[in-house]
């Protein structure tokens, strides 16, 4: 049976030409970036032609990027860094719909003492820019809202946010983690001061992510060792992760307009399909100012997981929502953020498009889901 993969927002396979890069680097490349002999200076010229290309695809300078371990830790660098310095008190506004990296690292500044603002989503999943104008306190340190969704791809008005941030002398960090690859992104424009990324979103390998941090922005450390990365992250730089997370943005850079827009073409076939075909169903969230290649649909009456397991045994990979809390027994967060019922919530599922996936496998997949729908439902109905 052959296995067809909608859950690229979960991860995505390691492209080819990264692979490449990264296999020939792991073998020839193994001297320490931080020696100063032959072998270590080899590292070094690998690890800052990489922290280029990462620069490059945000236009970003190539000091102003900062090499970790993945998105979690750069969203956790960015939060505990910059609010932990500030004293007490201090104010942190976030999303209610954030990954949960940022909901547990401000969740953990909450018990220190600092006080979390969290706003609320519109039904089309955006937030209101004048709501965080509203909850901006003297004491607000940082406001962090993410660029583009990872359940429903929705992007945020991050440069309106950054400037009434900035307006209050206010930092910004966004969670790019989604975004970045799938949307042209510029932290100029954006006006972020604070941005994250990850590779294994982006067609490299796991392991391995980067935050970019604006020139002057003020950032403690949140791990103590030796004086790696500008004293913001220390820790022996993973050469050849970090060689593949360069391959992969200087990919993305190459190729994001034309397969921007192939996935959209593909996921408005799948959802124009699904509804059409597929009664008591609908698209969460809004359908304008998304992520190409992401949609969350609603099937009522029918359990998500039990819909997962049904389109896995028929060779489909799809997901109920992020794969940091799948196996958990409340409903998404995000989703019941939107105003939808746990019910609802709970009968959605995530389809995430990728490089690999073609017109073919989209109609198979509706056909899988038109029969695996019915069949759910039927058994439903004779419980």
């Amino acid at each position: 049976m052959q296995h067809f993969y909608f859950d690229h927002n979960a991860t995505t396979p390691v492209a080819p030409e990264v692979l490449e890069t990264m296999v020939s680097c792991l073998g020839q490349v193994y001297g320490n970036a931080s020696s100063i002999h032959y072998f270590g200076q080899a590292a070094k010229q690998k690890l800052e032609a990489a922290r280029r290309q990462v620069a490059a695809l945000i236009h970003a300078s190539p000091t102003e990027v900062v090499f970790t371990s993945g998105g979690t830790e750069a969203d956790n660098l960015a939060v505990l860094g910059t609010v932990r310095p500030a004293g007490r008190p201090s104010h942190l506004i976030i999303s209610a719909i954030e990954h949960p990296a940022v909901l547990a690292a401000a969740a953990q500044l909450e018990r220190e003492g600092v006080s979390v603002t969290r706003l609320p989503v519109s039904a089309d999943g955006t937030v209101d820019p004048e709501d965080v104008r509203r909850a901006l306190r003297p004491e607000t340190v940082l406001v962090s809202i993410m660029h583009a969704n990872n359940e429903l791809g929705m992007v945020q008005p991050i440069a309106e946010i950054s400037r009434i941030a900035h307006e209050a002398g206010v930092l910004v960090h966004s969670d790019g983690v989604q975004a970045l690859g799938k949307i042209a992104v510029d932290v100029n424009a954006l006006g972020v001061d604070l941005y994250s990324m990850s590779g294994h979103k982006l067609y490299a390998p796991k392991g391995v992510g980067a935050l970019y941090v604006r020139k002057g922005t003020k950032l403690a450390p949140v791990a103590f060792g030796g004086h790696h990365e500008r004293d913001r992250r220390p820790g022996t730089e993973n050469v050849p992760c970090i060689v593949a997370l360069g391959a992969a943005c200087e990919l993305a850079g190459r190729r994001i307009a034309e397969e921007s827009e192939r996935l959209a073409s593909l996921r408005d076939r799948l959802e124009s399909s699904v509804l059409g075909r597929i009664p008591g169903t609908g698209v969460n969230g809004g359908l304008a100012n998304r992520t190409p290649n992401t949609t969350n649909i609603y099937f009522d009456s029918v359990d998500g997981e039990a819909m997962v397991i049904a389109l896995d045994l028929r060779g489909f990979a799809v997901s109920t929502g992020s794969a940091c809390s799948s196996g958990a027994i409340t409903p998404s967060h995000v989703l019941t953020a939107l105003g939808l019922s746990a019910d609802r919530a709970r009968s959605s599922l995530r389809f995430s498009l990728g490089r690999s996936t073609t017109v073919e496998q989209v109609d198979a997949l509706v056909d899988a889901l038109e029969s695996s729908v019915a069949h759910l439902r039927r058994i439903s109905v004779h419980a």
